[in-house]
């Protein structure tokens, strides 16, 4: 037996048309855009490059060609700048800004300035871009114009091979010059944190002798004095005077001790991190578990950074956190040649805490990254904190 055969009938669902679905998508329309923007812009870029560097070339006899030039170079790189948020907006391409040129200031005066304008290579391979840009642009406006009036079923793969090689360009000729460059600049500016840090240790270490130990000497010389003109008159007010001192004495050594201990603590020198962090973890206000697994000490310099981190760290712990324990661990990890030194400070406390703003969290991390570390704080509100901070390893000498 035979099923039976549906027929459907016209109706208004069977005589709608299908939807129109369009024959590029956004990738490609937005690269048929970029090609066909390319010759505009390349003769744009094209008649600047030849006339900048053609004047510039002719008076260089002169005492304006070279400034002339620089000043040309330094309109190339905004040309390239130009050029690198078209390809990010249109083809998708991510390309890192150059660093910025010094001012004459900064440089270090005007010739200085005028010989790093002249020299800038991120500048002259935007010079070389816009020159072979015109006939590429030539080509991709042409075959962009005709793909999309004649050739346009199979304009998509026309569009993306020629996009690709836009993308090539701007990465090989528009890109900063190379990780050196970047890493110089990253350089300089923690340079500039480690140039205010230390400044700021340093006024707080004045700060502290001068509040502290140092008044507290200028009192007992003071009594001192006192007790010398009352020891034949009055010997019992001089004795006094004198038990007093004693008591200066002491508190002006505690005092000493507690700002040696800020700026580089005895124990870190003769016994290393593990004691060291013990005697810190001693004086928190919650019990804290330390456990240090070094094979080696490191260089003084990286273990003194961990140590004021850790101490610093577990302050926070003793004035905000509202725990009731916390823990310090210490090791180092071998993922790279030389390994790093990993820190990794927690406590159950309120959590909440925040990097940003300006905190003493943000210093921390400021100063780690000045050194080539990573500091990251992992705090949801109410479940505690956890700080994990890195280091490079290095061995002592």
């Amino acid at each position: 037996m035979t099923a039976p055969i549906q027929v459907s009938h016209p109706g208004p669902d069977n005589d709608r048309p299908p939807p129109v679905r369009p024959a590029l998508g956004a990738a490609a329309w937005k690269e048929t855009v970029h090609l066909l923007g390319n010759l505009p812009l390349a003769l744009v870029g094209f008649v600047y490059t030849v006339t900048m560097v053609a004047t510039a070339g002719g008076l260089s006899v002169t005492a304006i060609g070279l400034p002339l030039l620089a000043i040309g170079l330094l309109g190339s790189r905004q040309l390239g700048r130009l050029e690198r948020a078209r390809a990010r907006v249109l083809l998708g391409v991510r390309v890192e800004e150059p660093t910025p040129l010094p001012g004459p200031r900064r440089a270090g005066g005007f010739f200085p300035w005028l010989w790093a304008g002249v020299k800038d290579p991120v500048a002259w391979r935007t010079v070389l871009y816009e020159l072979v840009r015109l006939p590429w642009g030539v080509l991709t406006f042409t075959v962009a114009l005709v793909g999309l009036l004649v050739l346009w079923p199979v304009l998509p793969y026309v569009v993306r091979w020629l996009s690709n090689v836009d993308r090539l360009m701007v990465r090989g000729l528009l890109s900063p010059s190379d990780e050196l460059e970047r890493r110089i600049a990253e350089l300089e500016s923690d340079r500039g944190v480690v140039v205010d840090t230390a400044a700021a240790d340093m006024r707080r270490i004045e700060r502290d002798l001068h509040d502290g130990a140092q008044a507290r000497l200028v009192a007992l010389a003071m009594g001192l004095g006192l007790a010398k003109e009352k020891l034949l008159e009055d010997p019992d007010a001089a004795a006094a005077m004198v038990d007093e001192a004693h008591g200066e004495v002491k508190l002006a050594l505690q005092e000493l001790r507690d700002l040696a201990r800020g700026i580089h603590p005895a124990v870190l020198t003769d016994r290393g991190l593990d004691a060291a962090l013990s005697s810190v973890a001693s004086r928190c206000v919650v019990p804290v578990k330390v456990a240090v697994d070094l094979e080696e000490r490191p260089a003084a310099a990286i273990e003194g950074i961990a140590y004021f981190t850790v101490s610093e760290l577990l302050q926070n712990v003793s004035k905000h956190a509202g725990a009731r324990g916390a823990s310090v661990e210490v090791w180092r990890s071998s993922g790279t040649a030389s390994g790093r030194l990993l820190i990794r400070v927690s406590d159950d406390g309120r959590g909440g805490a925040d990097v940003t703003g300006g905190s003493g969290l943000a210093g921390l991390a400021e100063r780690l990254r000045a050194v080539d570390g990573v500091f990251v704080v992992d705090s949801p509100a109410g479940e505690g904190t956890v700080v994990t901070a890195e280091l490079p390893w290095r061995g002592r000498g």
